[in-house]
């Protein structure tokens, strides 16, 4: 039996990698892209390994999307030479970064920034990847708690991926046709290094989110790597252009 096989964008730490290792441990492969921190993308790629799977990690920087056509280049000679395939099954546009600033102070420099890796990117890398997408694949795009519940500080953040929210519909229309289902998945308030680590460090932060959440305790990155692994499980096909939160119930 084939191996299904996955592409993350952002996989070598946080939400990416635990996404990463949760799908392996269910028998899918892995693609990742990794910004600059080569050395944890290949500790992960040996993680992979060790449970069984095969995976391999190529740099990408979301950001600059004149970059695309070349990446789309690697990814189907990773295909061919690594897994001995000619397309890929599930596409998880997870890379990010994270902008802590009031309304009245976004710049117009940091605005631009967010439009292109959070919106721009999943936009057209995702368009530039179809061909190597396989009937009945899976698209899963990550936006975020903030797009429903609102938090000084995230405007501009939080747009981006209420733009993703809709994206994501308009693309479960679309490429209905060829079987391939799409999702978002929001997480709430995790506990990585994500925007300077407030949540994970700042232990008045973690408690205001834990006060805040109906399992009582902020998200780990367990909690959103089980979610998108449950989400592309076999008996989840069925599920397509919906927004699905994972936030223990943050602000219900």
């Amino acid at each position: 039996m084939t191996r299904k096989i996955a592409l993350i964008t952002g996989a070598s730490r946080g939400l990416g990698k635990s996404t990463a290792l949760h799908l392996a441990a269910q028998g899918v492969d892995i693609i990742g892209t990794y910004h600059s921190a080569a050395d944890e993308a290949q500790a992960v790629v040996a993680q992979i390994e060790a449970l069984g799977g095969r995976a391999a990690m190529l740099q990408l920087d979301v950001s600059q999307s004149a970059s695309f056509n070349d990446f789309v280049g690697q990814v189907g000679g990773v295909l061919k030479e690594v897994f001995a395939q000619q397309q890929f099954n599930f596409l998880i546009n997870n890379a990010g970064i994270g902008v802590n600033a009031t309304f009245a102070e976004t710049t117009e420099e940091q605005f631009d920034r967010l439009v292109a890796i959070h919106f721009k990117a999943p936009f057209f890398l995702t368009q530039k990847l179809l061909s190597l997408i396989s009937d009945g694949g899976r698209i899963i795009n990550i936006s975020s708690g903030l797009a429903r519940f609102s938090l000084p500080g995230y405007s501009a953040y939080a747009s981006m991926k209420g733009a993703v929210e809709v994206l994501s519909r308009y693309q479960a229309k679309e490429l209905g046709p060829r079987g391939i289902s799409v999702n978002t998945l929001a997480p709430g308030a995790i506990a990585t290094d994500f925007s300077g680590g407030a949540v994970r460090d700042n232990p008045n932060v973690n408690a205001m989110v834990a006060n805040n959440t109906a399992l009582g305790r902020a998200g780990l990155p367990e909690d959103i790597g089980g979610a998108i692994s449950t989400l592309l499980a076999d008996g989840s096909h069925w599920i397509t252009g919906q927004r699905i939160e994972a936030s223990g119930g943050m602000f219900l």
